[in-house]
């Protein structure tokens, strides 16, 4: 009987300390290899030279950003953990709490300001086209009237053609990857986005040879880092790390390894950017 005894209190131990463990590790939130508070930071997760995942790996100028503010700001590179986050879903993930920060091409607008802060700018960029290598007819916004065009929903390159090229016919997707995969397959005509985007694409193995960036930008993309609305503090803080990475070098080494197999040239005149006060 005392050995039945003894043997149940040893399982209930056993049961306690599994309990315990699994407590321990849903804490954790799967940062892999981080002994802190999980850092939750919205990238994109099909950009290719700004914010890429293949597998469990992570690339990207933005990846490279949004991993030197979140280590200024505190944060272990093992507690920082990416979320996706599409164009339209940003400034929900942010004013929700299911991630911390948005690196992801984000662009600084009225608008999205209204709904969030940023902090920034971080990357100054310009809307361009992404045609067929063979598209000789394509040279820029007012060749697109009666033209297929492909952009984001929730991006501010799909408004923008709206305004400009009232006759084009714009067909909306939830990625970017969908338009170049219609864009190969002639169901569009052309993509609409940053040219840091598009170079990213047409820089893929997969597409060399069969797409190009027309190279006539028609915006400018002032690139931010979303935050909760009213956090300037953190905003201020954010500012200060940008401020850092550029002036110790880290900013421009990210530009030239993520930008610069694309042959993506970075226009002088606007980077690196000066960041804006915060409100």
């Amino acid at each position: 009987m005392k050995v039945r005894q003894i043997g149940a209190v040893a399982a209930a131990s056993v049961l306690a300390l599994s309990l315990t463990a699994c407590s321990d590790s849903a804490k954790d939130g799967g940062t892999g290899g981080g002994s802190g508070k999980a850092f939750k930071v919205g990238i994109k997760f099909d950009q290719p030279g700004l914010g890429l995942k293949e597998g469990s790996k992570y690339t990207g100028f933005d990846v490279d950003v949004a991993t030197y503010v979140a280590k200024e700001l505190g944060h272990a590179a093992g507690d920082i953990q990416f979320v996706q986050a599409p164009s339209a879903q940003r400034e929900t993930l942010i004013s929700t709490g299911q991630v911390d920060m948005v690196v992801a091409t984000y662009s600084i607008t009225d608008k999205r300001k209204a709904q969030v802060s940023f902090g920034g700018p971080y990357f100054i960029a310009g809307q361009d086209l992404l045609v067929r290598a063979d598209d000789t007819a394509i040279k820029g916004p007012d060749s697109l009237t009666g033209k297929k065009l492909c952009s984001v929903t929730g991006s501010t390159s799909a408004q923008n053609v709206k305004d400009k090229v009232p006759g084009v016919q714009l067909q909306e997707f939830g990625t970017y990857s969908e338009c170049v995969t219609a864009l190969v397959s002639k169901g569009v005509d052309a993509l609409t986005t940053d040219n840091t985007i598009l170079a990213g694409y047409a820089a893929q193995d997969q597409y060399k040879g069969k797409l190009k960036v027309v190279g006539a930008p028609f915006s400018e993309e002032r690139y931010g880092i979303g935050l909760k609305k009213g956090d300037k503090a953190t905003c201020e803080k954010v500012n200060t790390a940008i401020a850092k990475m550029i002036s110790s070098g880290e900013w421009q080494k990210a530009v030239d390894t993520n930008l610069g197999p694309a042959g993506f040239k970075v226009d002088a005149a606007t980077n690196p950017p000066k960041q804006d006060a915060c409100a």
